[in-house]
């Protein structure tokens, strides 16, 4: 467990330097500025999040105006973990399951480190695991024994029940970032739902073999959400784009569907490093801050 904290502490800190250099001095962090508490109102800017429209005094006749907030103390971040049983694609070393856990306990020791209270919500086709907001150093061993030690009860996916589970769990406006493939149906309504009520980034978990099968013949694909095998024929170049022009439609669907949202988006694959992906969802998040 040590090893583990002592990694995921090297690479937090070397997201916060590289973020420190990238942004000159405008860095605030994935976790700020999220405005959670009412503070003001003022003129309608372009780019302004639409959500904070204040409309009866827009109505008045003499201008669009928003509402601006200030950050609370007890700033709550929430990490949404799919560990169903599509997140283990990828090579043995390194599964979307390990890209999608090593995110989540890099970002909860940033988010700890920054004094927010941080909880955890691992899910399949039903909740595995809760842990509450909290702060400290007891709270990050906790989340990290969390995510890296939990055994699961099923394999299945269901995206739909978790959303609705976090809306009715999670009372107060907080930071929700989820993680997950985001290969499931009919999710879409209590997503949206949550961008809603909260701040939320989702960080889409991708793997390369998912779009591009390598041609071996018949091969057998085993299901392991289902537990079974089905026999398909890799040679046909139908069915290679097939599989490419499925993966690609579904993840640009789902990128407009966030962008629509105003959630942010980030695409990461188990072949890339995660420091610099992350940097760019940071840059982005502090654009938005400075419009707010």
């Amino acid at each position: 467990m040590k090893h583990l904290l002592k990694k995921l502490r090297k690479y937090e800190i070397m997201i916060r330097k590289v973020a420190n250099n990238h942004l000159q001095g405008d860095y605030q962090s994935i976790f700020k500025g999220a405005g959670l508490e009412f503070d003001d109102l003022r003129p309608y800017q372009y780019g302004d999040d639409v959500r904070t429209i204040e409309w009866k005094v827009s109505a008045k006749g003499h201008g669009t105006f928003v509402k601006t907030f200030k950050e609370e103390k007890d700033q709550s971040v929430y990490f949404l973990l799919d560990i169903s049983g599509s997140q283990n694609i990828g090579d043995k070393k390194r599964k979307k399951l390990d890209v999608g856990k090593e995110i989540a306990g890099v970002l909860t020791l940033a988010a700890l480190f920054e004094g927010s209270q941080v909880g955890l919500i691992s899910f399949t086709d039903q909740k595995e695991k809760v842990i509450l907001p909290g702060k400290g150093q007891r709270q990050g061993v906790k989340i990290i024994r969390g995510i890296f030690k939990h055994e699961n009860k099923s394999l299945k996916t269901n995206l739909n029940d978790m959303f609705i589970f976090a809306l009715n769990l999670i009372k107060k406006r907080s930071i929700i970032i989820v993680i997950s493939d985001f290969i499931d149906d009919d999710y879409e309504r209590p997503f949206r739902a949550m961008a809603e009520k909260h701040d939320v980034v989702a960080i889409q978990i991708t793997d390369p073999r998912e779009s591009k099968l390598p041609s071996l013949g018949i091969i057998p694909i085993y299901d392991k959400e289902e537990d079974k095998i089905t026999w398909v024929n890799t040679a046909f170049r139908s069915f290679s784009k097939k599989i490419s022009s499925t993966f690609i439609s579904e993840r640009s669907a789902f990128e407009e569907l966030c962008k629509k949202s105003q959630i942010n988006y980030l695409s990461i694959n188990t072949k890339e490093d995660i420091v610099l992906p992350l940097i760019e969802i940071f840059k982005t998040r502090n654009k938005t801050m400075k419009r707010g």
